[in-house]
């Protein structure tokens, strides 16, 4: 038997492919997380990984495909997407869960537990001793996603700004994101970010992180505020999820791979009784996987 898991996030696309038990073959590509009447487009980014993936075993189809996608915690975002996806032949069976769910069942199994996903944007979803979802956060750049890529660059832009007026303390965050975003001066730093759409405000992220491992004060605190914010959605989800304690909490997402980041949310978590945090990255992709052989 045949079956793709797909991890889609707002910056990458992950296949795995299982033949039987065994990995077969991996593939990666673009984000392509879901946005309201625009599931085509990401079914077309979902479409051209798996088949890559398959490819690798000069296979066109498989006997089921698992997608685990960012953007798909309402029902017409999933059933846009499940449709288009048939359309494009790929599986006997399509299914489409959020990407927190394939995480989950990659740390726990069908065990509970609570994962903190960070990458564009951030969510923690939690499953209780019943197998019941209980989810916090991920409301999107403009409502929430705190602690998130877009929230930490974001947070980077403003303090260019700030220091700028002399209303905060100079930072080599003004350097550091010209340089990456080819913008001369401030004028040009300023056109851009008015035109960046919540990827290109998120992928700063990782060079404001950066900013913060070589000791700039200002940076620093924009990394320790995200840490704060990401253990907070995990703690918010203690009342809610009914499992034995201490309950176990796993990160996940691009953002959280990176230790200026992970090191304090993990630290945060292992100072409250009812956590045990798990230091283990996820295999979001092999657990969606392992769901579609479960299926």
């Amino acid at each position: 038997m045949i079956r793709v898991g797909i991890d889609v996030g707002g910056t990458k696309t992950a296949a795995v492919v299982l033949r039987d038990d065994e990995i077969a073959a991996r593939a990666e590509g673009p984000g392509a997380a879901i946005r309201p009447g625009r599931a085509l487009a990401s079914a077309a980014v979902i479409a051209d990984v798996t088949r890559r993936a398959l490819g690798m075993l000069r296979l066109t189809s498989c006997d089921a495909l698992m997608i685990g996608a960012a953007g798909a915690g309402r029902e017409p975002e999933r059933s846009e997407l499940r449709s288009a996806l048939v359309g494009e032949r790929l599986a006997q069976t399509v299914i489409v869960v959020t990407d927190i769910e394939i995480a989950l069942s990659a740390a726990f199994g069908d065990g509970p537990g609570i994962v903190v996903s960070a990458g564009t944007g951030s969510v923690a979803v939690g499953r209780d001793r019943n197998g019941n979802l209980h989810r916090i956060g991920g409301y999107g750049w403009q409502m929430g996603d705190e602690g998130s890529g877009y929230a930490i660059g974001r947070a980077a832009l403003g303090a260019v700004g700030r220091a700028a007026d002399g209303r905060s303390p100079e930072t080599a965050l003004a350097g550091r994101i010209r340089e990456v975003t080819g913008c001369r001066d401030l004028d040009a730093l300023i056109r851009w970010a008015a035109g960046a759409g919540p990827a290109e405000i998120a992928s700063l992220a990782p060079h404001v992180l950066a900013v913060a491992a070589e000791g700039d004060t200002v940076a620093q605190g924009i990394a320790d505020y995200a840490a704060r914010e990401l253990y907070q959605l995990a703690s918010h989800l203690l009342d809610r999820v009914d499992a034995p304690l201490p309950i176990p909490v796993a990160l996940t997402g691009g953002l959280l791979m990176n230790q200026t980041l992970r090191a304090p949310v993990l630290e945060r978590l292992a100072g409250q009784p009812s956590f045990a945090p798990v230091d283990v990255p996820i295999d979001a992709a092999l657990g969606a996987a392992r769901m579609a052989r479960a299926g």
